[in-house]
């Protein structure tokens, strides 16, 4: 885009996004920014780009998952440590199901700013902003804490470095074995009471042993002892964003260097909005959400706008509709999609459209409205003979109590046990493992009826 500029979003209706009250303060911080390094380079965005280009030829399957919203005072080397293990686990189960690469994306580093759906709320009859993740303002229900800070942007930064620092050392330092981590997933089954879990576990220990016997291992083969793995997250807070936003000289194409990925939420989606020109311009692979009020026309004139070019891996579609009403909304969002041509990727959240209030007043996701949105996605694609892609969950390497069932039976009652998030219900490890082998069932039937 000729006019294009890394700022030119600001010149469009901005929402979702807060009102800084001391200017200057928010300029100090934008231009202390503007000369940190970046957190990802230009060459691993376009390695991702060419691994979600894969996905969407069927090639490939995208496992994107973590934080709700990562927290300042939940920060530490265990909690990445425990995410990153239990993604490992799911695309371990994901690759055996669906027989091809799982290319993996965390919802982390860097998934600290959150839409809301009221500018404020009110306890006790007191009646404060909303809280909007903790790279803008603070959790306590105080004036002070809810007072948008810039400062904030910096430890967002600071936290944002250090995670990637430790997952590119996971990736590549023996963590990520495939031995381990196949090691870790027999240890989930073995508390179970499901054979089904225990019998494809086996196959997968199965298939590892066999080509151990054949001489490929992590000795032998650098692919089974480390892993690529990329970050992602919503790019809400557009001053952060620009002020990490550089020029990638070996293409000479702006880059967000905030993270491998950015995408745009269902409630920033607007054409001619802010959220939307920023990611129009940067070469980073962009994600949209796709919700129950995206129009046919609206998504047309937003892949027209997010990839004029057409290029393949450069725009993924996260439908997140809600148990139920799948079938109401993808049909004919796959058909806008044919009838202009456009190369994208599908993905399922099938999280943020499941969210309820729960009888002890807690909010929760139903592991079985999880589990059914999932499944209709398939079903829909099939029916289609379209390619489901990927999925995108919220979870967690923790073992919280916050999303109700799965084979542990969290119940409304043992919500209040564990219930950590800032924000919104995430899986816990259990959960987030037990819908892998769930999803790797689907993939293999898919898979199979394709081949018939």
């Amino acid at each position: 885009m000729s006019d294009w500029t890394k700022s030119s979003w600001r010149n469009k209706p901005r929402i979702q996004m807060p009102d800084y009250t001391d200017a200057a303060a928010l300029n100090a911080v934008e231009a202390q920014l503007s000369q940190y390094p970046l957190l990802v380079f230009a060459g691993e965005a376009r390695r991702l780009k060419t691994q979600l280009a894969a996905a969407s030829r069927g090639e490939a399957f995208l496992l994107q998952g973590g934080d709700c919203a990562e927290a300042f005072d939940q920060f530490n080397s265990d909690s990445i440590r425990d995410t990153f293990k239990v993604m490992l686990q799911m695309a371990m189960v994901l690759t055996y199901g669906a027989k091809v690469p799982v290319v993996k994306v965390g919802r982390m580093a860097g998934q600290f700013a959150k839409p809301r759906s009221a500018n404020t709320e009110t306890v006790g009859g007191v009646e404060l902003p909303s809280y909007r993740g903790d790279i803008i303002n603070g959790l306590d229900f105080t004036p002070e804490a809810r007072i948008p800070d810039p400062q904030r942007m910096l430890q967002a930064y600071t936290q944002s470095a250090a995670t990637l620092n430790l997952l590119r050392a996971f990736s590549t330092g023996g963590f990520a074995d495939m031995k381990r981590v196949n090691a870790w997933t027999l240890g989930f089954t073995d508390s179970q009471e499901i054979q089904k879990y225990r019998d494809l576990a086996s196959r997968i220990q199965d298939s590892i042993d066999f080509m151990g016997a054949a001489g490929i291992n992590s000795d032998t083969t650098h692919e089974f002892s480390s892993v690529e793995y990329y970050t992602s997250h919503e790019s809400l807070l557009l001053e952060y964003e620009e002020a990490l936003t550089r020029v990638d000289s070996t293409s000479g194409k702006w880059l967000a260097g905030s993270s491998h990925m950015i995408w745009i939420g269902d409630r920033t989606r607007q054409p001619d909005g802010a959220h939307v020109e920023f990611a129009s311009g940067v070469q980073n692979p962009i994600g949209l959400k796709c919700g129950p009020t995206t129009t046919a026309e609206d998504l047309k004139v937003l892949m027209a706008k997010l990839n004029p070019e057409n290029e393949e891996g450069r725009l993924t579609l996260i439908a997140r509709f809600g148990a139920g009403s799948v079938g109401d909304h993808l049909p004919r969002l796959i058909k806008a999609v044919q009838e202009e041509g456009a190369n994208v990727l599908w993905t399922c959240d099938a999280m943020h459209g499941n969210t309820i209030k729960s009888e002890s007043g807690y909010k929760t996701r139903p592991f079985a409205s999880v589990l059914r949105e999932v499944r209709e996605f398939f079903g829909i694609h099939q029916a289609e003979g379209t390619i489901p892609g990927g999925v995108h969950f919220e979870m967690t390497g923790q073992d919280v109590t916050e999303c109700t069932g799965g084979v542990r039976a969290v119940s409304d009652e043992d919500l209040s046990d564990r219930y950590h998030t800032a924000c919104d219900p995430r899986l816990n490890a259990s959960q987030s493992l037990e819908l892998a082998f769930l999803v790797a069932e689907e993939l293999s039937a898919l898979r199979e009826s394709r081949s018939v």
